[in-house]
């Protein structure tokens, strides 16, 4: 067997689908010493997924979500004659392989079109239905985009396969010395509460802010909210929202922050929340939890699948909600113990082993 796998899209966007595409190939080459695995780069990309003996990078022009990439990455591909191609991205190309499998994560470009830029719109929601159609099989992070892509595009459920995420190991109970001193470092405060996402308005921003903001009225010595993650797209809302609640000085702002510290600043928070309006997973709730940090997360799509009894939901268009459960975590110590030891427990679950294991056998189906 000889088997692509497209991780092109780690070049222009690292995190979310390039990180769910790195672990794929890196357990792939645990669990497989044999096929013959060919990992698909574009050419500028200095850093190479390519960790067995049986695993070599392609060089490719194709740039991810050009308006000709199917074509133009189908005529890339077609020398290297590949029996099944694995499309981490959603949408394949045209040709370039015998059997195609795409990975969807979610259809939030479905739901709330009017979150995302024209150019993304385009690329995917013009796109999806022919994708679907044209996959041999599909894999999907949860149940619940299980469900949309039956409700949504028709797909039959025997067409589609769950591999929910894992969680990498640095996500874990951090020694307090280790947490204090990325604090430090980072300019955090000894107690604060946490968002860890892309700063767009699917992930709800603005209802958290309004939350926030109710919190502050009832509690004045309510601790900071400090925002991590990285600038999406049409976010001027946020920040007209940050200055017309007076929220400046409450807020603290960690953009990009590295990856090797996100583990302790999960750490030191007394509590995540993701009040996003759509999920296709939700990897910062599972990272949380297996930190020993209590998640409060929306109680749509996939968020209450991925955290169980070990979080609590809330209504995302309701920040008293939002803001009540924040203030339950922040103040009951009892709820908060038990968060914490159901969360730890919980995220034991979710292993990127497991995730590879599932494609692999996806893949052998296919080809058998």
């Amino acid at each position: 067997m000889r088997i692509g796998i497209d991780t092109r899209l780690k070049y222009y966007r690292p995190g979310g689908i390039a990180e769910y595409a790195r672990h794929v190939v890196q357990e792939l080459a645990a669990l497989d010493g044999v096929t013959d695995y060919c990992v698909i780069h574009h050419r500028r990309d200095r850093d190479t997924l390519a960790p067995g003996a049986n695993f070599q990078r392609i060089n490719t022009l194709t740039p991810s979500h050009h308006r000709f990439e199917r074509w133009a990455l189908s005529v890339e591909l077609m020398r290297h004659r590949l029996d099944l191609l694995h499309s981490p991205d959603m949408i394949p190309p045209q040709g370039g392989a015998r059997r195609h499998i795409i990975t969807v994560h979610d259809l939030h470009f479905l739901y709330y079109p009017q979150f995302m830029t024209a150019e993304s719109r385009r690329h995917y929601k013009d796109q999806i239905a022919w994708a679907v159609r044209m996959a041999d099989h599909i894999l999907v992070s949860s149940h619940a985009t299980l469900d949309d892509l039956g409700n949504l595009l028709n797909v039959p459920a025997a067409k589609m396969t769950v591999h929910m995420l894992g969680v990498n190991e640095a996500f874990k109970p951090l020694p307090d010395t280790v947490v204090a001193e990325a604090r430090a470092r980072l300019g955090l405060p000894e107690t604060y509460i946490l968002f860890v996402g892309t700063f767009e308005p699917r992930k709800n921003i603005p209802g958290l802010l309004d939350a926030y903001n109710m919190l502050r009225q009832d509690m004045p010595d309510v601790p900071p909210l400090v925002m991590a993650g990285r600038y999406g797209w049409l976010y001027d809302k946020i920040f007209a929202k940050v200055d017309a609640l007076g929220l400046a000085d409450h807020l603290i702002w960690l953009e990009n922050p590295p990856s090797a510290d996100l583990p302790a600043i999960y750490n030191g928070a007394v509590v995540l929340v993701l009040p996003s309006h759509y999920e296709g997973f939700g990897l910062p709730a599972l990272e949380a939890m297996a930190c020993g940090t209590p998640p409060v997360v929306a109680n749509r799509s996939s968020l209450p699948e991925v955290v169980g009894d070990a979080g609590l939901l809330v209504d995302p268009d309701d920040p008293a909600s939002i803001a009540d459960a924040i203030r339950r975590v922040v103040c009951e110590q009892q709820l908060r113990a038990r968060l914490r030891a159901d969360g730890l427990a919980r995220a034991t679950t979710f292993t990127w082993r497991q995730t590879a294991e599932i494609a692999l056998r996806v893949y052998r189906s296919l080809l058998s």
